[in-house]
């Protein structure tokens, strides 16, 4: 017991004295070499956290422009084998009636084509201007309220409720949007705003009015068409109301896992699948957004292995050129644990200090800034994620790595003879 509480006094003694060393060293060094250390180390920081905060919100960006779009908190869709949600209405009174429901929208869903410039066609063989698509019947008023719909148009302006020959067409269903050549996917050809087209679902036809061009970067929406539902409903036979969509907006901290337990209580399965919006997303988005998280991190390490390589070189270069003064220090009784510790705790300066300014670069001007102009890329409005407890692990782990890089050579430069060192022998 008496030699432990020794030895807890020698480890003290030796912190103490490392301190005190390490103090003087930091202030004696040149500027200079401190400040580039300290960029170093900031920059090593914000490679760890900023990469990998890009690219995951690259993707981050495209699936909140879903769920605040497009999905919502919960959408409810038809069963596999139904055209549409059974008992639509009832479900919907019943949404109402549920607490923590902010708002919702309902909407009719119908494959269907979409034909311009039919009336150009000089013979009946020649190839149709014509594209494939989802015709979408809304409320206009509702949709904006809920999911921001109007904000997405480029070209023209909204749908009124009163349009009811009126379309409005997601730009990915025209070439001067999305020029591409693919074997399954045929676009619209020079279709501008004020042209009409013919839209046939189940057979029948109806000619509307191109009111406006959608732009969301949302497939969701960019490559549908939207038309009035009263319309809608003429079209496809839809006098029971019965509709094929239902995106809902919670309140503010509401959980949507136990939102849908309350709306799966009112037996609403039997007639519909409810889905939280992380649990509709498309299998593919998630599989590449954890496919940039890893990446990131994969990135980041190498900035951690590059980090630690630039601390051990530092520290040995720094220890090397100062091993007679290592000599004198051991010669006059100095513990060697203390010039280890000296080493150490200065690695340790030069880490936190980067560490501490990359923390006020990321949260006091990277973070607000991306959020007030997000990065435009051509599928997504990328967003910089970076969430405090991941990012208080990378600062963890970059600290570590600086420790061990500290003290390595600090430990390989104190094992050398004293008397060596104090003669500036090489061995």
């Amino acid at each position: 017991m008496k030699s432990f509480h020794n030895q807890l006094k020698g480890w003290g003694r030796s912190i103490s004295l490392g301190w005190f060393l390490a103090y003087r060293q930091v202030k004696r060094s040149s500027l200079a070499t401190t400040v580039l250390i300290v960029f170093v180390m900031t920059l090593t920081f914000l490679n760890l956290v900023v990469v990998r905060g890009v690219l995951v919100g690259l993707l981050q960006g495209a699936t909140n422009n879903y769920k605040n779009h497009y999905a919502g908190d919960i959408i409810i869709t038809n069963l596999p084998k139904k055209n549409y949600i059974e008992h639509s209405q009832e479900i919907i009174n019943n949404i109402k009636n549920l607490p923590s429901i902010d708002s919702y929208t309902h909407r009719y869903t119908e494959g269907g084509e979409i034909e311009a410039n039919y009336k150009e066609k000089v013979r009946v063989t020649d190839d149709p201007n014509s594209a494939g698509t989802t015709i979408v019947g809304i409320d206009p008023d509702r949709e904006d309220s809920v999911t921001g719909l109007a904000k997405f148009v480029v070209e023209g302006r909204y749908l009124l409720p009163d349009d009811t020959d009126g379309i409005l067409l997601g730009a990915n269903l025209l070439r001067k949007y999305l020029d591409i050549e693919a074997p399954n996917i045929s676009l619209l050809e020079n279709v501008e705003v004020g042209d009409k087209v013919r839209v046939s679902i189940g057979g029948v036809r109806k000619e509307f009015i191109v009111v406006g061009i959608l732009k969301s970067k949302t497939d969701e929406i960019d490559f549908r068409a939207f038309i009035p539902e009263v319309t809608m409903r003429s079209l496809v036979g839809r006098g029971d109301y019965n509709v094929d969509e239902i995106a809902i907006v919670l309140e503010k901290g509401t959980d949507p896992l136990l939102a849908k337990e309350m709306i799966l209580r009112s037996n609403v399965e039997k007639y519909a699948r409810v889905l939280t919006w992380e649990e509709s997303l498309p299998k593919f988005l998630i599989d590449i957004q954890n496919t940039f998280g890893l990446l990131g991190n994969a990135i980041g390490s190498i900035g951690l292995v590059v980090a630690s390589i630039t601390i051990f070189i530092v520290i040995f270069i720094n220890a090397i050129t100062r091993r007679k003064y290592i000599g004198i220090l051991k010669g006059i009784g100095v513990m060697p644990g203390a010039i280890e510790v000296a080493y150490v705790m200065q690695a340790i300066f030069y880490a936190f200090l980067g560490i501490a300014i990359g923390f006020l670069i990321v949260y006091g001007f990277l973070v607000p800034f991306v959020d007030a102009h997000p990065i435009k890329f051509p599928f997504s409005d990328g967003i910089l994620v970076a969430e405090v407890p991941g990012t208080i692990l990378r600062g963890v782990l970059l600290l570590f790595a600086t420790i061990i890089a500290g003290f390595i050579p600090a430990r390989i430069v104190v094992k050398q003879n004293t008397l060596d060192a104090i003669l500036g022998k090489t061995s």
